[in-house]
């Protein structure tokens, strides 16, 4: 049987072994220029003194904030890979306008890593865009549903409900349209694949295809589990 009900077990390890790509090769180049960016050498001083550690200590966990940072930006992509495998469903890639659509359902979606991926004027420039899409003179989605993802919420809560950033220009929010909607990451996984839980199932599977296609032994699964509930309320 596969590992999951929504997803064949290839294109999981695809998706999983694109990601443990990424992190190795950011990591490689890291520690073979550190200095790419720009470091505040006043920081530096603070933290190791204000930390406690060691210069061997410091440039450990830089190294591995600098790698994190690449990581980060590529997880967002991983889920798009993972939903647009789902049955009906099509990843567009990077680069476009939205990444998700489904013609049987009449939904198209933009997915974003953290409810803080992108804020302020952006979040108005992206209820324009969906807006364009659905409503706009775009013949392919008139009339179908887009909706924001926010993978990790705010908060541990679920929420399905009309996309209404503010207008900073205006003074105002944008007038709510039932057709443009901002959702959850736990949310939508349920609403692509049908299964309540399927986003806990996808986190739950992860460490043995990780462990199956790297290295890594993951010793306490219960430590990694106790994060994805303060995120999801699971």
């Amino acid at each position: 049987m596969p590992k999951l009900s929504f997803i064949s077990d290839i294109e999981l390890e695809k998706s999983v072994q694109h990601l443990l790509t990424v992190a190795h090769d950011a990591k490689i180049k890291v520690s073979q220029n550190i200095n790419s960016n720009v470091i505040d050498p006043f920081s530096i001083l603070f933290q190791m003194s204000g930390f406690g550690i060691t210069s061997d200590v410091w440039k450990i966990s830089e190294m591995n904030r600098q790698a994190e940072k690449t990581l980060q930006n590529h997880v967002g992509e991983f889920h798009q890979k993972i939903l647009g495998k789902v049955s009906g469903w099509k990843d567009l890639g990077t680069g476009q306008i939205i990444d998700l659509e489904c013609h049987d359902k009449r939904i198209i979606a933009e997915v974003k890593n953290k409810h803080n991926t992108i804020s302020g004027g952006k979040l108005t420039n992206l209820y324009h865009e969906l807006e364009d899409q659905v409503v706009g003179k775009n013949k392919k989605y008139q009339n179908y549903t887009a909706y924001y993802v926010e993978i990790i919420p705010k908060k541990p809560t679920r929420f399905n409900e009309e996309f209404t950033p503010s207008n900073r220009i205006a003074g105002i929010r944008h007038q709510g349209n039932p057709l443009i909607r901002k959702i959850d990451g736990a949310s939508f996984y349920a609403m692509v694949t049908g299964e309540p839980d399927a986003l806990g199932q996808l986190f739950d599977v992860l460490p043995d295809v990780i462990e199956s296609l790297g290295n890594y032994k993951f010793e306490d699964r219960a430590f990694a589990r106790s994060f994805f509930t303060a995120a999801f309320g699971e």
